[in-house]
């Protein structure tokens, strides 16, 4: 209803047309009887409206600098609070366009333009412009459920809509990714927060699993024990009797974070094997252990590279498909 009223009626605009003429009128019949007067007013109608334009300019000059003072000052603010990077990158944003739009508007209201008509004028823009970028609307409130439920943050290691990498910044309508080959990948708020998100670092804590393949004929046992040595002989495998008290305050885990559920692990589960599967041509062992999520991809390459070196030695073979041949004379 605010907007119907302050968009000027059909009799409205044809009044300010028929003034508009009535002043061109005047205009023309003063320069014909007085032309001396009429460039002497021209002169100051230009002046004036000269001043208004440097007014306007430099007020909008003055505004672009206090704009990006503020987006400093919230910067450095969110750097002392130590904010996270993707709720600072947003807000930043956010007010930075914010501030603009309302720049804008003053510097054209200095012109003399009447900025009740400028406002329904983006009323009405604005309506047309959103029904025809509903996507970026549904970005923009896709940001908003990210910041809100915080299913991931900046540096952590996502997949995504068929993409994986580390966060890197979330605006108010995208999010960029950076993948391990180093490219930037944006993807749009609005299907990220619809879509499955796989949160890499969403717990301070993560089990590694691996499968280990041996030839029948073995010793099952022998060969548990064995694969059970390796994992206990590195260090970064955490044990049933790590101090979690003394672990989550290395990792600079806050209270708050080990209220939320599923966060905190009272205890760690023992190094586990077992053995899984009878197949055509080998047996398989299931292996679990449980690290630090940083430590995750530098102990599974490591364990599963001393698995392939250390077994074989000990008796443990590991199985490939084959073929007995046995040829009669």
């Amino acid at each position: 209803m605010i907007f119907l009223q302050a968009t000027p009626t059909a009799e409205q605009i044809q009044q300010r047309q028929d003034s508009l003429r009535a002043g061109a009128q005047q205009m023309l019949e003063l320069a014909k009887e007085n032309p001396q007067t009429f460039w002497q007013e021209m002169g100051q109608t230009m002046l004036h409206f000269g001043i208004k334009v440097l007014a306007a300019f430099l007020i909008f000059g003055i505004g672009i600098l206090l704009i990006r003072w503020v987006k400093s000052l919230l910067q450095k603010m969110f750097a002392r609070r130590k904010t996270e990077p993707t709720i600072a990158s947003f807000v930043s944003s956010f007010v930075s366009i914010s501030l603009t739009v309302v720049l804008v508007i003053v510097s054209i209201s200095t012109l003399g333009v009447n900025t009740t008509s400028l406002a329904a004028l983006l009323a009405a823009g604005g309506m047309a412009i959103g029904m025809s970028l509903s996507g970026t609307v549904q970005n923009f409130a896709g940001g908003i459920m990210l910041l809100a439920f915080k299913p991931f943050k900046a540096g952590d290691f996502i997949e995504a809509q068929g993409t994986s990498g580390k966060v890197i910044e979330v605006n108010i309508t995208a999010t960029k990714i950076l993948t391990v080959d180093n490219r930037v990948v944006i993807l749009p708020n609005g299907a990220l927060s619809n879509g499955v998100i796989n949160n890499y670092n969403g717990r301070p804590l993560r089990r590694v699993d691996w499968e280990v393949s041996v030839s029948y004929g073995v010793d099952a046992q022998k060969c548990k024990e064995a694969i059970l040595a390796i994992l206990n002989s590195d260090k970064r495998v955490l044990q049933s009797n790590t101090n979690m008290k003394k672990l989550y305050k290395e990792l600079n885990i806050s209270s708050y974070q080990l209220s939320t559920v599923n966060y905190r692990m009272d205890s760690i589960p023992a190094p586990f094997v077992a053995l899984k599967s009878l197949n055509e041509n080998d047996i398989t062992f299931v292996v679990r252990a449980w690290v630090r999520g940083a430590d995750y991809w530098d102990v599974y390459f490591s364990i599963q590279e001393r698995f392939y070196t250390e077994l074989p030695p000990q008796g443990f073979t590991f199985a490939y498909p084959h073929m007995d041949v046995t040829m009669v004379n």
